[in-house]
């Protein structure tokens, strides 16, 4: 067991080595690492933008709006098949997802349907045009009525080809800002996630985003005064549009579209040479420019329309024919918004109306604050993990700390290889990882302490303990993997970095806890040292088993456990939760005041008169901050965009913007949703390999500790009152995950316990397994602890927040994992005799080698 060829060792040093040289980079400014060798790997970490700022914008294609102008194409459509065929008609109209035609002649209804069913023919609705989509109906419900009906899978493929063409248009409109590193991709089946680290300016991003940026040229019709047109009816063909002036200026405008800016091929921010004035110069391709000559050579003298999302942005006169297929936009311009129309006119219009659903801005400074405030964090933890283990263990820790540099340094390379983004929550799945791999390594070091107990010698002693603690190792860290995959695969956001940070972490613990450390103990130590017993260490002033009567007391503590968790239960019903935005929908603001400190009251006062609903402004930070926040808005996704845009106008002179948080009714609901579902199927998960694993007892009492774990937590949260977001959810899974692993470590205890001693009574079972393994719980508890008060006291007040109940949550999960997970056992009746006759066996074995 602890023999390692030549190969084996290679290959192992080989992972750490690369580990090390991949996760360096993170550890150096970009300065140093651009004037390395294009072959040293210098790739960095991606932080998130709660750990570096930027912008987080969740976009969704209006499904209305895209139905709606389906329909009026497809009314398009039918009213010229049918005046090519001469076929007389009327009441042709939409309503849902319908457009209906009657057909004067009845003699010519069925050259209608003839006509109007080329419009039903399947379009593609695979890449490779391997499968096709029918889009539309066509049903005669009365002779001469035709309706063309839109079916759903028509409108999933329109939506999806939108969704498709929406994160190509946004994407050139992102990288025209000269912005680094963007995240544009899909999500779901009608969203777009946008994110852009270190941008400077959010505001900007959201306006240029928001735009469809359909631009037409179109004539205006002067046949009539235009305010006869907004108080009686506009001609026919016509339709009034309002300029982006101040006060808006109205026009008659035809709605034949004379070029579009499909036939754009560029477009660029300059001045006009007379007015030395900001303007937009365009430039046709060359049917945009044939189509733009020939009307401007039948139309001088009249207006034209320069219309950009149905406003009109400048109607000047044509005075001579325009043949060269360039022209320029002139208006009330600034040198920005003619780059940002510039920027849009090149990007292309985007196919579907798309809305924010979701904006979390994080601002620089705040950023490079949490940046600060985690790298101090860190080193303090570092610090007092390993000069725990070293006291602890002596020399074995020094091993362990090897071990767990590696750990560390190989979960780093893999993210940053990988490119994913560690944020707050990933944060946590680090700690929780530190937590485990020390766990691990304390695990076998235990199990060696009891073997040199019984006599062995140190080779042997280590051998055995090495094999006893895989079994446990392996469980602990499966059944948290179980919970890191049904995270990621219903979770969002933030519990997604957690789950992939945990799932990383989890399989690198294993390699280094076990593997590596096994080869520093056999290769380097036990080799070249030769020592004859174990390093002096604080855990030898711990008896290896002592006396406690944990099966004595459990009555009591179980009526303990039922009275907290009735009392965390009875909180549900008379104190309400402090829901956070991400579950309730509103905006969530911090801002600084630009001089001297915040003044609470002064905001509250101005925000009260924009007529937003509740308004809570607190004090945050060194007094200088303000944590502002609004109630969900009336009026849907939009609405929560024209508050934010409100309280801007009122604030921005006097403050700095350093976190803003949007979640519409759309996105709150859904991520409350698969929060829940979560954490209800990782318990499911859980159980069933527990189950599987053990006998059902265990997995039945595994969730039964695990159920008492959360009810607490979030008792907690409501005791506390500290705010239930997404956040709060990591928090929650943090524990759960440190608790089960705790539970497994004593559940594995208990098994071997029972098929060694098969006569002995369960209570007695139970207990002596709990003060074999108190040790152990006691020193990963401290250990662990000490890695989350550096972070609480070093690493901001964001992730002071979510630390605390972290901390609380280690103490509630030791606590069950003692006195719950253990006596519950008993309560379902467990049973050295549940066991198989191959159990039996082992077991004897494993009592005769124990003997000897």
């Amino acid at each position: 067991m602890l023999y390692f060829s030549r190969w084996q060792s290679i290959l192992i040093w080989l992972v750490v080595a690369l580990g090390v040289v991949y996760a360096a980079p993170n550890l150096f400014p970009q300065s140093f690492l651009s004037s390395l060798p294009g072959w040293v790997p210098s790739k960095q970490m991606t932080l998130g933008l709660d750990l570096q700022g930027g912008s987080h914008i969740l976009l969704q294609v209006d499904r209305k709006s895209l139905v709606a102008e389906r329909l009026s194409s497809i009314r398009d459509d039918v009213r010229t098949l049918l005046r090519e065929q001469r076929i007389g008609y009327t009441g042709l109209s939409s309503a849902g997802q319908s457009v209906q035609v009657r057909i004067r002649d009845a003699d010519q209804v069925d050259a209608a349907r003839r006509a109007i069913s080329e419009l039903t023919q399947p379009i593609t609705g695979t890449l490779f045009g391997s499968g096709s989509v029918r889009e539309l109906q066509l049903a005669e419900p009365e002779r001469g009525l035709l309706r063309l009906t839109l079916t759903d899978e028509g409108i999933n493929y329109r939506l999806s080809t939108a969704v498709t063409q929406s994160i190509e248009v946004v994407g050139r409109r992102v990288n025209e800002l000269g912005t680094t590193e963007p995240i544009i991709q899909r999500q779901g089946n009608d969203r777009v996630l946008v994110q852009v680290p270190g941008l400077q300016d959010p505001q900007r991003l959201k306006d240029i985003l928001g735009q469809t940026a359909r631009l037409t040229f179109q004539m205006v019709d002067q046949s009539m005064p235009v305010e006869e047109a907004i108080n009686g009816r506009p001609p026919v063909g016509t339709s009034v549009m309002y300029s982006t002036d101040n006060p808006p200026v109205p026009y008659i405008i035809e709605d034949r579209v004379i070029v579009s800016g499909e036939n754009l091929v560029d477009a660029q921010a300059g001045f006009d040479q007379l007015t030395n004035e900001p303007v937009v110069t365009f430039r046709f391709d060359t049917r945009g420019a044939t189509r733009f000559g020939q009307a401007t050579q039948q139309n001088v003298g009249r207006l034209f329309a320069i219309i950009l999302d149905n406003q009109v942005i400048s109607a000047p006169q044509i005075r001579e024919p325009i043949l060269g297929g360039t022209g320029q936009i002139s208006g009330n311009f600034t040198v920005q918004s003619a780059n940002d129309l510039a920027v849009l006119l090149r990007a292309g219009a985007l196919p579907a109306d798309l809305s924010i659903i979701e904006e979390r801005t994080v601002g620089p400074s705040l950023g490079q604050d949490s940046i600060e405030a985690g790298k101090i964090a860190a080193v303090v933890a570092s610090i007092l993990v390993i000069g725990t283990m070293l006291v602890i263990y002596g020399w074995l820790g020094v091993i362990a700390n090897l071990a767990l540099m590696a750990n560390v340094a190989i979960i780093v390379a893999i993210l940053t290889v990988l490119g994913a983004t560690l944020t707050l929550p990933g944060i946590a799945g680090i700690v929780l990882t530190i937590g485990m791999a020390v766990d691990s390594n304390v695990i076998i070091f235990e199990r060696v302490r009891e073997e040199v107990a019984r006599g062995r010698s140190l080779v042997q002693s280590f051998d055995q303990g090495f094999q006893k603690a895989l079994a446990t190792i392996v469980d602990a860290n499966l059944t948290s993997m179980i919970v890191a995959a049904i995270l990621f695969y219903v979770g969002t956001g933030p519990v997604r970095g957690f789950a992939v940070t945990l799932a990383i972490g989890l399989l690198t613990t294993v390699f280094t806890a076990y593997t590596l450390s096994r080869w520093m103990i056999a290769v380097w130590w036990l080799r070249r040292f030769k020592p004859k017993q174990l390093p002096a260490g604080l855990v030898h002033k711990m008896p290896l088993e002592p006396k406690i009567g944990f099966m004595k007391a459990r009555r009591l503590f179980f009526a303990l456990s039922v009275a907290l968790t009735a009392g965390a239960a009875g909180l549900f019903f008379v104190k309400d939760f402090n829901y956070g935005i991400d579950f309730q929908g509103g905006s969530l603001i911090e801002v600084q005041a630009r001089s001297g400190e915040a003044d609470p009251g002064n905001v509250r006062s101005r925000l009260s008169e924009l007529d937003l609903g509740e308004i809570q402004v607190q004090a945050f930070g060194d007094g200088d901050a303000l944590m502002i926040r609004l109630q969900a808005q009336d009026g849907g996704d939009t609405a929560e965009q024209e508050a934010m845009l409100k309280v801007r106008g009122a604030l921005e002179d006097d403050y700095e913007f350093r976190r803003i948080e949007v979640v519409g009714p759309t996105v709150s609901g859904e991520l409350a949703v698969s929060g829940m579902i979560g954490i209800l199927l990782s318990m499911i998960g859980m159980l069933i390999y527990i189950w599987l694993r053990f006998e059902w007892q265990f997995g039945v009492g595994a969730i039964v500790s695990t159920a008492h774990d959360v009810v607490m937590i979030v008792g907690i949260y409501l005791l506390l009152g500290l705010e239930m977001n997404l956040t709060a959810i990591a928090a929650i899974l943090t524990v759960v995950g440190y608790s089960i692993n705790d539970t497994i470590v004593i559940y594995d205890r208990i098994r071997e316990t029972l098929r060694k001693y098969k006569k002995m009574p369960i209570e007695e079972v139970i207990n002596l397994s709990l003060n074999q393994t108190l040790s152990r719980t006691i020193l990963t508890g401290v250990t662990t602890l000490f890695a989350l008060i550096a972070l609480y006291l070093f690493g901001g007040e964001v992730i002071a927040s979510f630390v605390l109940p972290i901390m609380i949550g280690i103490f509630i999960g030791i606590y069950s994992s003692l006195f719950i997970a253990g006596p519950m056992l008993i309560m379902f009746n467990l049973r050295p005799d549940t066991f198989g006759v191959e159990e039996e066996k082992s077991g004897a074995v494993g009592q005769a080698k124990a003997g000897t």
